[in-house]
């Protein structure tokens, strides 16, 4: 209940009416709080309410950089988050909305976050199930998810999904090199709680593998 408290706080910091430090702060803002809600923070109901009020602070970071595509792109990431999260009726009305938030900073600028808006883009195409249930389309997962590892190609996010994608489409010695590729990606000591996390779902897969 700590940890929920404090990172309620930090959300409402960055509420209007409270004077900005910043487009790269304001974002690495959602960032962080994305990864102590995602990896940190215990309950999913915690979660959700906390995912609510990160979606409302990247509503009010967007509006403040009208245009930019880092802003839009983390907003998108939050909406996905909430998807993954949300139940059966919601899951695919916020995945739809997540689509089209990432859809526009990719527009925008299709390398932003090093590759970031591709990538992100490219996991809901294959996460998301085809029609005639929903938007998921493999071909294009793999053509964005591409562009993202070319963008960062010794990334741990783009070789983790990539090895991801790789699993799903029944490749798996593929899945394996991209992931142990994964580890070997530099830690971040500016996203430490993220760092460690994703390589926890490296591992994780990799075991899962076998």
């Amino acid at each position: 209940m700590k940890k929920y408290i404090v990172l309620a706080a930090m959300i409402a910091a960055a509420l209007p009416g409270v004077a900005s430090a910043g487009m790269p702060e304001d974002v690495k803002s959602i960032n962080d709080n994305w990864a102590h809600i995602s990896y940190q923070m215990n309950g999913s109901s915690h979660q959700t309410t906390a995912l609510d009020q990160l979606a409302h602070q990247a509503d009010v970071i967007v509006a403040r950089y009208p245009g930019q595509a880092e802003p839009l792109l983390w907003q998108g990431i939050v909406v996905s988050e909430q998807a993954n999260r949300a139940n059966i009726f919601h899951k695919l009305s916020l995945a739809t909305r997540a689509r089209d938030i990432l859809a526009r900073a990719y527009s925008l600028n299709p390398r932003a976050g090093n590759g970031g808006a591709a990538m992100s883009l490219g996991v809901l195409y294959y996460k998301v199930p085809g029609s005639p249930i929903g938007f998921g389309d493999d071909a294009r997962a793999r053509q964005l998810l591409q562009q993202a590892l070319a963008l960062d190609p010794n990334g741990l996010d783009a070789n983790y999904f990539w090895g991801d994608f790789l699993y799903d489409q029944g490749d798996k010695a593929g899945a394996k090199a991209a992931l142990l590729k994964a580890l070997r990606a530099p830690h971040d000591p500016n996203r430490t709680v993220w760092d460690a996390g994703r390589r926890g779902e490296v591992q994780a897969l990799l075991k899962k593998i076998g």
